[in-house]
């Protein structure tokens, strides 16, 4: 459920920063499952385990019991990744930097976003653009302007400057610094109301191509009134060899010619008619027709109440994303195509294979034959031997499966070794969350597809993490419970 929560909020810090997703998903990932073990809570096994050890003739743990191994291995997995992270994780593929964050850099776009405010007296009240020569003189582009509480987006070349207008302006510090010294403008320090320009969610920068028989074909940019007819802001041209970035306003476009505009994502959409221009730009997806995120807000809150009630986990969210459909915060179609059929059959496989090994009793063979060997060795070795067990079982079946299977035999071992038969049946549900070798755990199966992750990727990331999982579990309920 944690991963649910935070994956879309990951891919979209991933576009926004463009770091890879397969370099944040699987510490998001590695953190869920460490996270689970800090309550007895957190996680299918522990919450089973005090049936177990009650079965068994104990008694049970408290819901913090178990809280200092889980914030050592919390605290561990932080390190890990802060230590290791830039070895172990994956770097990514191409598809994984952001379309936007390439763009910029393939043709060096400028990326800073000012605001300034046009005070009484200034002279550049009355005039245009054009007739200050803002494109060829000082190199920025204007994105919008405000007076009172209406704001024009890519203002056109003749709308005049007044007293009060409030301008967002496109623009390397320097040539911003050099503009509004000339004019005797007022530097807006508190840009909030210009938030929609400056996030990647609803403003950016395209690539709009000339198309072939393109109306437009033949004519400059003044004789098709770009910015008044579209409402977006051209930055340069590109035609044949040449950049152009400076004004450009009397060049002929011709076919083939690519415009870089920068516009809110709703304006550079309507370009794309195929006829006049062709975006090669991926653009921002719209948004859903009738989308609410206070709707899904609630939607997602009513999930986790009822999974916290007591309803299944599964049940409980289905219930959620249900309800998202039945009030239209989510289109049908848009929820099927969310499907990660890969996870799907990889869980499907997986649970089988987990439920044949414990009905033919290959799993309790196992765990007896390793019980016997290991009788009358010290403690820890036995502790030890356990956690590997379980982080074993864990790969190939559900963990909670590995948990019902382990607790009993592990305590009748604890007897006969005088170990603390609690301490084993406590080490075994902690360690049945010690899956990070291969994404056979619900989270990692979950990552895998938007992480672009491979099984090799989570040996590697997950081998080490595995060894310091067993050795810090080990020793502190080895300190602490035998």
């Amino acid at each position: 459920g944690a991963t649910v929560l935070f994956l879309p909020a990951m891919i979209r810090i991933s576009k926004r920063t463009g770091i890879p997703a397969s370099r944040l998903l699987m510490p998001l990932g590695f953190a869920a499952i460490l996270g689970g073990t800090l309550t007895l809570v957190g996680s299918g096994p522990l919450i089973i385990l005090n049936d177990l050890v009650k079965r068994g003739g104990e008694t049970g743990f408290g819901l913090f019991s178990v809280t200092p191994v889980g914030a050592a291995l919390v605290a561990a997995g932080i390190l890990y990744f802060l230590l290791f992270g830039r070895i172990i994780l994956p770097s990514g593929t191409v598809e994984s930097v952001s379309p936007q964050h390439e763009l910029i850099e393939t043709w060096q776009l400028p990326t800073a976003i000012n605001a300034c405010r046009i005070p009484e007296g200034s002279p550049i009240i009355g005039s245009t653009c054009e007739e200050i020569g803002i494109w060829s003189n000082y190199q920025i582009n204007i994105l919008s302007m405000t007076e009172k509480d209406e704001t024009q987006y890519a203002p056109w070349r003749h709308t005049r400057f007044a007293a009060g207008q409030r301008i967002a302006l496109l623009g390397e510090r320097s040539d911003f610094d050099s503009f509004i010294k000339d004019f005797g403008l007022e530097i807006i320090e508190d840009r909030e109301e210009f938030d929609e320009l400056t996030s990647v969610e609803s403003a950016g920068f395209a690539e709009a191509i000339i198309a072939p028989r393109s109306p437009v074909a033949g004519k400059t940019l003044r004789q098709i009134a770009m910015r008044k007819n579209y409402n977006v802001e051209p930055v340069m041209l590109l035609s044949g060899d040449r950049e152009i970035r400076t004004d450009f306003s009397d060049e002929p476009l011709e076919p083939g010619n690519t415009i870089i505009v920068h516009g809110l994502w709703s304006k550079i959409r309507q370009l794309n008619d195929q006829k006049t221009f062709v975006l090669s730009t991926p653009v921002e997806a719209a948004p859903a027709a009738g989308s609410n995120p206070v709707l899904a807000l609630l939607c997602f809150f009513a999930a986790i109440v009822l999974a916290l009630s007591g309803v299944h986990l599964s049940l409980g969210l289905m219930t959620g994303a249900l309800g998202m459909i039945v009030l239209r915060v989510v289109p049908i179609d848009e929820a099927y195509r969310a499907v990660d059929w890969r996870t799907v059959f990889l869980l499907a496989g997986l649970i089988p294979l987990g439920i044949a090994m414990e009905h033919t009793g290959a799993a309790a063979y196992i765990a007896d034959r390793m019980m016997t060997l290991l009788s009358g060795a010290h403690p820890l070795l036995v502790m030890t031997a356990v956690a590997v067990l379980a982080t074993i079982f864990s790969l190939f079946m559900s963990n909670v499966a590995a948990t019902v299977l382990l607790v009993p035999l592990v305590m009748v071992m604890g007897r006969i070794a005088g170990i603390n038969p609690r301490a084993l049946a406590l080490l075994v549900a902690v360690c049945a969350s010690n899956s990070f070798l291969l994404p056979t755990h619900q989270v990692n199966a979950l990552l895998m597809s938007p992480g672009g992750y491979r099984n090799s990727d989570y040996l590697r990331a997950g081998g080490l993490m595995s060894v310091i999982f067993i050795a810090i579990a080990v020793v502190l309920i080895y300190l602490l419970f035998v």
